[in-house]
């Protein structure tokens, strides 16, 4: 395979809803560059992308699969990534090394939610994007009512480069409005004729035309102007004009295919090659200080690893995009993350399964390495760690549960796998919570949970099981309570004798200094000697104030009462929950001569904090998220009926579209297979995202419920 030059590579994306038919284009692509000589199929399980045995088992992309193709002389990096919104991660690694998304619409189904989804992340991402209106040989196939879908919904300008002839079952012919030729296939393998425009058509030809010229002439004053001068515009001023819309992200050109019959795929991959843009010319990529890395191939080497896999045969794969410079076989980078030096010993092209050894890669092109040490996803291999790209951000998880091995003794094992599990999709996050006493795993919905699942008990012969998680709750207080705590014990020789008095209230930001307190009538003034103020690091602070007079306890021993202090505080007297935000006044007290000690101050501390924690009006706080639901207009009341159910409080609506945005604040623990149930309530349709807002309180009904529960617990423990 020789070596391509930045300015001969295109970088792109295929995105679309489930069903699209993205992976039956790229294979379509790499028949048409001759990487394959025969065609596969997704219900043959023989296709380039979809090539594991999950993916042949659910007939869906479930990994993004990289892939490439050869055509008029230039070298087309197609990565194919999965439509199911809970394998998004591979998306936005996509996104983040490709410089143009090929968006694909099912002819059937026009605009979808997945579509909506994937345009979002386009947004976030900064990606341009081509439209493709697939599978137009279906029986439902319906152009007229996909593109007005995607005219309503679409936030970039859809503009149509062809239009269909026939679509339905004997879809064979389209009108190029840009070349002004009608093509019309032959055979299922894309063997095409050139015709003119037949005369029915040449109305609807012309005015399509016209707006083409239009849309091309918007994005460039010269054009404008050559526009108002002619009339018209030439082929190429119209591909000048249509490579400014969009990678200004102002126009969305609209092909017609039959990815399955090879219809389309030749002219769409001449337009990709003549009008999107190289990776010189493509919005750059930045480095970490916000500057851009432009794909200058006679700088120094700079890759970035996009994805990471393990193969049996084959070990760790580093898949990566060169950034700048030219790369060679033997080469040493340094890891800009760890430091360490990296020798790219082997370079591969890769389609799918097949990997091409190759000895160089210039900026812009994309291809995979093996065995580097400790270089994962998201680090950048630079010529001297001079440059570090930024890295991508993953969306935040939507779905979490518990996990445990069903054998026992399985943990330290399960662990390692998970691990490895996390290193090829870094949108599986697995830790171990120290405050639940649980292994807690999350990832983009309840299916991408089960996938993991599976494909542990098919590859590693390890059985997991889910099960609800439990919450992170915390415990507060709302007013101020006082407790006096003697600790005294006696056993022969030196005792143990401590006494410690304590006020106890809500800590806020901006609350005044203590002074003096009244509780039970009785006045207790604060003599404030020192104050210490930590940040808990489950969030929250507590304030620990000295105001002893008179030496009645020892300065010594301020220590040990704030440990144990620290130490209810870590397991709350609730619900053993972490408690937080709290005011804590040291100012009285008693020690003995001989029996005072760190360990009795530790306990009286301890305990006064407990007894006066439950007469402060305790409360047991949850975690609350932002939940952001995009869902088909039409299921808006069921959506929002179900989120009711969950104690949410609705705190906005908007329609965009023919979607609607609903916004809001949900208790984490409502939140529990969410995922799978919207996606029953809209069939798939809709799809959210939730974020961390803020710890509230319970409703008293909860609290009592929860208080119940943990008082059984206890009991059984």
């Amino acid at each position: 395979m020789k070596t391509y030059e930045t300015k001969d590579i295109r970088d792109i994306v295929l995105i679309g809803a489930p069903g699209s038919g993205k992976t039956t284009l790229a294979e379509a692509m790499a028949y048409e560059g001759k990487v394959i000589d025969r065609r596969g199929t997704v219900e043959g399980e023989n296709t380039l992308s979809d090539n594991t045995d999950l993916e042949h088992e659910y007939k869906r992309s479930i990994y993004s699969t990289i892939l490439y193709t050869e055509f008029m002389n230039r070298k087309l990096n197609i990565i194919d990534v999965p439509g199911s919104d809970d394998f998004c991660g591979g998306l936005f690694s996509g996104f983040k090394v490709a410089d143009v998304g090929v968006m694909l619409f099912n002819a059937q189904s026009g605009f979808e939610a997945g579509s909506e989804i994937q345009q979002r992340y386009s947004e976030i991402l900064g990606k341009p994007l081509i439209g493709v209106v697939n599978q137009l040989d279906h029986e439902k196939a319906t152009w007229d009512s996909t593109i007005e879908s995607i005219r309503a919904a679409a936030h970039v300008k859809p503009v149509l480069v062809q239009f269909p002839v026939n679509p339905g079952t004997g879809f064979n012919a389209f009108v190029d409005v840009l070349m002004m030729k009608m093509y019309r296939f032959k055979d299922d393998n894309g063997t095409r004729e050139e015709l003119d425009i037949p005369a029915e058509y040449a109305e609807q030809a012309a005015a399509l035309n016209q707006e083409l010229v239009e849309a091309a002439a918007e994005h460039d004053e010269a054009l404008m102007e050559l526009y108002f001068e002619k009339g018209t515009l030439t082929q190429d001023d119209i591909r000048a004009g249509l490579r400014l819309g969009i990678a200004h992200r102002a126009v969305m050109p609209i092909f017609c295919a039959s990815a399955k019959k090879d219809i389309g795929t030749k002219r769409l991959m001449e337009f990709i090659i003549n009008v999107a843009p190289n990776p010189q010319i493509a919005m750059p990529l930045k480095d970490t200080k916000g500057g851009d890395v432009v794909a200058d191939p006679t700088a120094p080497p700079v890759i970035f690893v996009f994805k990471s896999a393990i193969e049996s045969h084959l070990g760790e794969i580093s898949y990566f995009r060169v950034v700048r410079g030219k790369l060679t076989e033997g080469a040493e980078l340094t890891n800009v993350r760890t430091g360490n030096k990296e020798k790219i010993s082997q370079l591969f092209a890769v389609a799918g399964k097949n990997r091409v050894k190759v000895t160089e890669m210039c900026a812009g092109d994309i291809g995979c390495t093996v065995k580097l040490k400790g270089t994962k996803t998201n680090d950048t291999l630079s010529a001297g760690g001079a440059v570090e790209i930024e890295p991508m951000l993953f969306p935040e998880p939507r779905y979490r549960a518990a996990v445990k091995a069903v054998k026992t003794g399985e943990d330290e094992k399960l662990g390692e796998l998970l691990n490895k599990c996390k290193y090829e999709d870094p949108t599986i996050l697995v830790a171990y919570s120290k405050e639940l006493k649980q292994n807690i795993i999350q990832g983009q919905g309840e299916h991408h949970l089960n996938i993991l699942k599976r494909r542990l008990a098919d590859e590693n012969k390890m059985e997991i099981e889910y099960f609800a998680p439990k919450i992170p709750y915390r415990e507060t207080i709302t007013k101020v309570a006082q407790a006096d705590y003697r600790h005294k014990k006696q056993s022969g020789g030196a005792g143990q004798f401590g006494e410690v008095h304590i006020v106890i209230e809500p800590y806020y930001e901006g609350i005044d200094e203590p002074t003096k307190y009244k509780i039970g009538g009785k006045e207790i003034a604060v003599s404030m000697k020192g104050k210490e103020e930590y940040e808990m690091e489950w969030g929250g602070k507590l304030q620990f104030y000295n105001s002893i007079v008179g030496g009645a306890i020892d300065a010594r021993f301020l220590p040990a009462i704030l440990k144990g202090i620290m130490e209810k505080m870590e397991e709350g007297p609730l619900t053993g929950s972490y408690a937080r935000d709290i005011r804590v006044v040291v100012y009285d007290g008693k020690m003995h001569p001989v029996d005072s000690n760190e360990i009795s101050f530790k306990l009286a501390g301890r305990n006064a904090f407990r007894e006066a924690f439950k007469n402060a009006g305790p409360k047991i706080m949850e975690p609350i998220y932002t939940v952001e639901v995009l869902v088909p207009s039409d299921k808006m009341g069921d959506v929002m009926s179900d989120l009711q159910n969950r104690r949410a409080m609705i705190q906005g609506m908007s329609s965009d579209k023919g979607f609607d945005r609903l916004v809001a604040s949900v208790p984490l623990a409502e939140l529990y297979r969410y995922s799978t149930t919207l996606s029953s309530l809209t069939s798939g349709r809709a799809s959210y995202t939730m974020k961390f807002q803020s710890y509230e309180q319970v409703p008293a009904d909860v609290q009592d419920k929860l208080l119940k529960s943990y008082t059984e617990e206890d009991k059984d423990e």
